[in-house]
């Protein structure tokens, strides 16, 4: 995680606040959030009818009508969407931007939390603010907001053409594209979705239906010569900057590599595939077969297939390993390497992986309690709340953020381990 090296990782548990305190002290208290780091824990409270930030027991001067989006950021920064006065602003930390607007939503950051993007609406014309900075141009709808994990490059979909609702003829010639850094595409499409970013920030993939039955992907607003029955979300490889994409024809799936075919192999479905971080690899979620869910790593499927889902697929940071938070018989579980703890669980969070790798790490509920769990086994008795857990940077120690119970009712405390 992004600064993690200067962290605090000494070994201990210290408490950072005592969250029975400010339920004593304000009229409500929403859910809090935590700093990555732990540091610093946060909510939103409500006092004398105005909403305020409460930062590890510390009530913030200002007060407002409304606030939401309440979260800490990669940098440990905090950050919020508040009402002014009528007016919608974004608050990072004790700082409030200039930008004003009736509403804004979809707060988002870079990979390190240096640049933030949301979206904002005003007098019926939906736009950006990157920064702090607006967009120069407005548009009549902005969705799928996305900004590229390592640069402050930003963009979303657009709506530039606005047509009546039932004018189904206008719709059919396109009124849709995508904006980047608020320059939309030369090119209109009936419908876009999802954003992805070339790793040097410079090209733009996203998924797009040419006519009422025809989607494809399009690059740079250029859609591929072939059109597919359905499309998932493109990706762009870390290596040679090609762009795949899970693609239906007839009544299956399979993966395309710039619109040509790549993985010889078809599925009942096929999504979410993420490349490694080296970009020698790719996993993606398929089915096998009807309601039979597994994995596949370089179109090699997992010798094990679940029942009802797979989600979060995460690569280890040397591209060598994989994990997934799985769900079979109305249990989670968490699978590594094609193999699945022995304990399972009823809610699960993505899978974390030390920074050597051989380290698996999660957040779990069993039994009503937050619980942590290394390489399959159990890392404490159950919180009252928890979040992620972040191995330290030589891999060596852990960083868990929790709420306790019985004497520690309410109290949040970080506390670095050992891991074993």
């Amino acid at each position: 995680m992004h600064g993690s090296n200067t962290w605090n990782w000494e070994e201990g548990k210290r408490v950072i606040s005592d969250i029975s305190l400010w339920k004593n002290e304000f009229e409500w208290v929403e859910s809090p959030a935590v700093s990555p780091d732990g540091e610093k824990i946060a909510a939103i409270v409500k006092t004398g009818g105005e909403d305020c930030i409460c930062l590890n027991g510390i009530k913030s001067e200002n007060t407002y009508d409304k606030i939401y989006g309440l979260k800490f950021i990669p940098d440990n920064r905090l950050t919020s969407l508040a009402s002014d006065g009528g007016e919608w602003v974004v608050m990072v930390d004790d700082k409030v931007w200039q930008s004003r607007n009736e509403f804004v939503w979809n707060l988002l950051t870079c990979q390190t939390g240096k640049n933030i993007v949301v979206a904002t609406q005003n007098e019926r014309k939906y736009s950006a603010v990157l920064n702090d900075i607006p967009w120069e141009r407005d548009f009549f709808s902005i969705s799928n907001l996305a900004i590229c994990k390592n640069s402050s490059k930003t963009a979303a979909v657009v709506k530039v053409i606005n047509i009546k609702e039932a004018d189904i003829f206008e719709f059919q010639k396109g009124c849709f594209t995508v904006a980047v850094d608020g320059v939309p595409w030369d090119r209109n499409f009936l419908n876009v979705w999802d954003i992805s970013f070339s790793s040097d920030a410079m090209h733009v993939a996203a998924e797009v239906r040419t006519t009422l039955y025809d989607y494809t992907i399009a690059v740079d607003g250029v859609p591929w010569d072939r059109s597919f029955m359905s499309v998932w979300k493109p990706e762009f490889s870390p290596v040679d900057g090609s762009v795949t994409a899970p693609v239906k024809t007839g009544d299956k799936w399979t993966l395309v590599k710039n619109g040509n075919p790549f993985w010889d192999s078809k599925y009942h479905q096929l999504w979410n595939h993420v490349y490694s971080p080296d970009g020698s690899s790719l996993a993606a979620i398929v089915a096998l077969k009807f309601g039979r869910w597994t994995v596949v790593v370089d179109n090699k499927a997992w010798p094990l297939t679940f029942g009802e889902l797979v989600t979060d697929v995460v690569f280890s940071p040397d591209s060598k390993r994989v994990a997934c938070v799985c769900k079979d018989n109305g249990k989670w579980g968490i699978a590594v390497d094609g193999k699945v703890w022995d304990i399972s669980f009823d809610m699960l969070w993505p899978p974390v992986f030390s920074p050597d790798s051989r380290h698996v790490a999660v957040k779990g509920e069993k039994n009503g309690c937050y619980v942590f769990v290394v390489d399959g086994k159990l890392f404490n008795n159950g919180f009252k709340a928890a979040w992620n857990p972040v191995f330290a940077p030589d891999s060596k120690k852990i960083l868990l953020k929790a709420l306790g119970t019985g004497s520690d009712k309410d109290k949040y405390y970080r506390q670095v381990l050992l891991v074993e």
